[in-house]
């Protein structure tokens, strides 16, 4: 019988990587009591046929944080533990083939400057000269970072399971968890086996780092770990005579990779349609397994290496390897605590990156779990971002057919993805599709995006440059500045929180007071001890003793579960009624003029002022009229129960002839939000941004009393800002703006741009980002200095502003033109 204890602080369950670096992170912090269970063999899922790159440069500063900690903790491995990691800096060389792809990879070399990676642009004749084995004639260009590189999985999987037993963990092999066993909602320990034996481990931490076996065994306790095993292939050529040392090379417009490891070269695939693996579920025995060949399915990848690299063509294959790798819905991995159940924690998913992943990713894990709290936004790969329903195998299944490819794919903005499509609708989406709506996917939600005119295709067609919805964005977009749009934000998280302590308990929770009447309607975020932005949401008060938070789509699970995380022994009811309204925004000038003669209420700013929300008629039924907006005009959110819901459009886009209303997208709500200025959660304002730095200060009331964050933003207030949000508007009207575009300020990179879009009504692309200051330093002095953004490699002089460039005084929105207005009011933002 094996020596398992029966009591452990933390069980970690899976010896790949992941499980071993959260095993020597935690036993760096000085957890003790820490036990590792593998049910095979250390490295014996994935890990030990990964192909071991190391790439620093990831899609956002934090996750390049990640890598970047991966790159160094696998250097220092082999001194502290004795054990090599086979780390060797090589260098990377991605090359594009197209003008799209080229527009792609000069952004993210930009992103790699802001970031501080060394980067270096190539010509066709640069990356010849790097790579002499390659056929150059059709290269565009490429990107060159000199301090990526390669290593070896498996030894660097073992050296993190050395130097967590140096530190005292225990790492236990051959042992299957078959059960992680609860009580009163969280974890009290997990059953195994081994052979003919079994027996239990007391604790009060689990941490599944079980990769492709990570999904069912979470299941079992209702724990939502969206993953799919797909198969993944290489070649590993013959040795090749007087082969040099060569960069790790990535021709995506080919869907491959080539790393050259001891004269010998390892050409690897993302093929666009991949083959998902394990629908049956992963055999018992399995460890160290291959799967079959598929000659057929790799054979055109190979045909393209051949042509590109001709000394293929007389190199034998010594391996053709098939192996199993995790993916998931949106090809981010998950790390962190379940939203439905205290205790169990999860690091799995990895989608190919888990080396380079795997490092940062126990290290900030292990963190987390000590300190109660991430130790910097981790929103990409949180886990409370997975919806429940994406663990349904069918749609992994299919959904993994296309994450796979999406790694080598065009990283167009705005892509949507095909596959497992339709999920989650909103009672108005026939309407819509019949309309010409071009729908998108957040969080499972079909959202319409843009509407195709009279004999347009209703589908995307994408660039860097303007994509072919860029006209019927400025139209939407202009009937929202100019006249009368209609969207659909059934989308919007809806939660009702009510009892006889919700309004201590929203107190406590909300930097605004929401202790108003009722029909009020409160801006607010939620803040954490730091001050960053936890939750970004609007607050209703319908009766003395109930509420309505209005939440983004995406947020609504991590919303949950901050607001069951603090509810103690309060007498509080938190309920989710996201699908039980529809949301209705009707917004513009003439949007009064609208609602006018669908509802004989009185919608006038006397009755009806900015920040009310009221039961109105409307056509044959009622609705609460929220009196907010997220694209700053004068509008109505109006929420309406699903079952009418189609009843008050119809009544809606008929009168609607009368005044010209519009159709509205997503798109268009997004650029209207961005020339007002409004942040928008997961880009713009994070639980690592200060509330007073986000710009934020309005909405946030120290007076009232105690509630979370108040000390630091006393703190803040005292000390100064460190930053602050800007907004830019590029003077050249031509240049695009999505995110991450490096900012410089008088010519040196001092940031990046948090969003973009493109601002119709003010003639140029928009962008917001964070520019850092001196504490003393005032609005005027910052706004001195010469601004501009870094798009693709071309510096373009930017206009900059700490007010809104759109309406600053927030009197469209109001209504009461030539007035004051106090600082703006937004929805919960929730643009795409």
């Amino acid at each position: 019988m094996p020596d398992v204890p029966s009591r452990a602080r933390v069980v970690i369950i899976g010896g790949g990587i992941s499980g071993c670096s959260v095993a020597y992170h935690l036993a760096k912090l000085g957890w003790t009591d820490i036990l590792l269970l593998e049910r095979k063999q250390l490295t014996s899922g994935t890990t030990w046929h990964a192909a071991g790159l190391i790439g620093q440069l990831r899609a956002s500063q934090n996750m390049t944080r990640l890598a970047k900690y991966s790159a160094d903790l696998y250097a220092r491995l082999e001194g502290e533990t004795g054990l090599a990691t086979g780390l060797r800096q090589c260098g990377s060389i991605t090359v594009a083939l197209t003008g799209e792809r080229h527009e792609e990879i000069l952004r993210q070399a930009a992103l790699a400057r802001a970031f501080g990676v060394d980067v270096n642009e190539l010509s066709p004749r640069e990356v010849a000269g790097m790579y002499p084995h390659l056929e150059t004639r059709d290269v565009v260009g490429g990107v060159h970072l000199p301090l990526d590189g390669q290593a070896d999985p498996g030894n660097i999987a073992l050296a993190l399971a050395k130097g967590a037993r140096m530190a005292g963990a225990r790492i236990i092999e051959g042992v299957k968890v078959t059960r992680v066993t609860t009580a009163g909602g969280r974890v009290t320990g997990v059953d195994w086996e081994a052979g003919g034996d079994r027996g239990h481990v007391a604790t009060d931490h689990v941490v599944n780092c079980g990769g492709m076996w990570g999904r069912d065994l979470a299941a079992q306790n209702d724990v939502t770990l969206p993953l799919h095993a797909c198969e993944h292939f290489y070649i590993v050529t013959e040795n090749i005579p007087d082969l040099a040392q060569l960069p790790v090379l990535r021709v995506p417009d080919e869907c491959a990779y080539y790393k050259e490891d001891a004269g010998k070269i390892l050409l690897g695939a993302f093929e666009p349609k991949a083959k998902p693996w394990g629908m049956g579920g992963i055999p018992e025995d399995f460890c160290f397994d291959q799967l079959p060949e598929d000659f057929d399915h790799f054979e055109p990848i190979l045909a393209s290496a051949v042509a590109r690299m001709p000394l293929l063509a007389s190199a034998g294959i010594h391996t053709f390897f098939n192996g199993p790798e995790s993916f998931t819905p949106d090809d981010r991995y998950y790390l962190g605590e379940a939203p439905n159940l205290h205790g169990y924690w999860v690091a799995a998913g990895y989608n190919s990156i888990g080396i380079v992943s795997s490092g940062g990713a126990g290290m900030a894990l292990a963190q987390w779990m000590n300190d109660g709290e991430p130790p910097f936004d981790l929103w990409e790969v949180d886990i409370r971002r997975a919806q429940p329903f994406q663990r349904n195998r069918r749609y992994l299944r299919e959904r993994v057919t296309e994450t796979l490819g999406l790694l080598y794919a065009d990283h167009f903005p705005y892509r949507q993805m095909a596959t497992a499509r339709g999920i989650r609708r909103s009672p108005l989406h026939e309407h819509l599709k019949a309309r010409g709506a071009v729908f998108g996917e957040v969080a499972g939600w079909e959202r319409a995006n843009w509407f195709a005119t009279e004999g347009q295709a209703r589908e995307y067609e994408y660039s860097w440059k303007r994509q072919n919805w860029f006209d019927n964005q400025r139209a939407e977009h202009m009937a929202l500045r100019e006249g009368v749009g209609l969207l659909d934000m059934t989308s919007f998280g809806k939660i009702r929180v009510e009892g006889r302590d919700a309004l201590p308990f929203l107190q406590n929770l909300c930097a605004n007071d929401v202790d108003v009447p009722a029909g009020r309607i409160v801006y607010t975020q939620m803040l954490n001890a730091r001050g960053g932005i936890e939750c970004d949401l609007t607050v209703t008060r319908l009766t003395e003793t109930a509420f309505l938070l209005v939440v983004p789509g995406a947020t609504l699970q991590r919303d949950l579960v901050w607001l069951r995380k603090h509810v103690a022994e309060a007498f509080v009811i938190i309920t989710d009624i996201t699908a039980a309204e529809a949301v209705i925004p009707v917004m513009g000038p003439r949007s009064r003029e609208l609602l006018s003669l669908v509802s004989p209420d009185d919608l006038s700013n006397e009755v009806h002022p900015f920040g009310v929300a009221r039961d109105i008629e409307i056509g044959m039924t009622l609705a609460r009229a929220h009196r907010v907006s997220y694209v700053g005009e004068l509008g109505w959110e109006l929420y309406v129960p699903t079952d009418q819901a189609a009843h008050v459009f119809e009544a809606l886009a008929e009168a609607g002839e009368q005044v010209g209303l519009k159709l509205c997208g997503l798109h268009a709500m997004d650029s209207c939000r961005i020339e007002k200025a409004y942040r928008h959660f997961g880009h713009d304002i994070t639980d690592e941004d200060h509330v007073l730095e986000a710009g934020l200060g309005f909405a946030v009331r120290t007076g009232k009393g105690e509630f979370i964050g108040r000390d630091a933003v006393l703190r803040k207030r005292e000390a100064g800002l460190s930053r602050r949000m800007v907004q830019f508007r590029l003077t050249d009207p031509e240049p695009l703006l999505f995110h991450n575009e490096p900012i410089l300020r008088d010519g040196r990179i001092v940031g990046q741009l948090t969003s973009g879009n493109y601002g119709h009504a003010l003639g140029g692309a928009i962008g917001l980002g964070y520019v850092p200051c001196r504490p003393d330093e005032t609005g005027a002095e910052m706004l001195a200095s010469a601004y501009s953004i870094d798009v693709a490699g071309r510096i373009v002089t930017a206009e900059a502003s700490l007010t809104p460039m759109h309406d600053p005084r927030s009197e469209r929105m109001r209504g009461v033109p030539g007035t004051a207005g106090s600082p703006p009011m937004a929805a919960a933002g929730d643009a795409a």
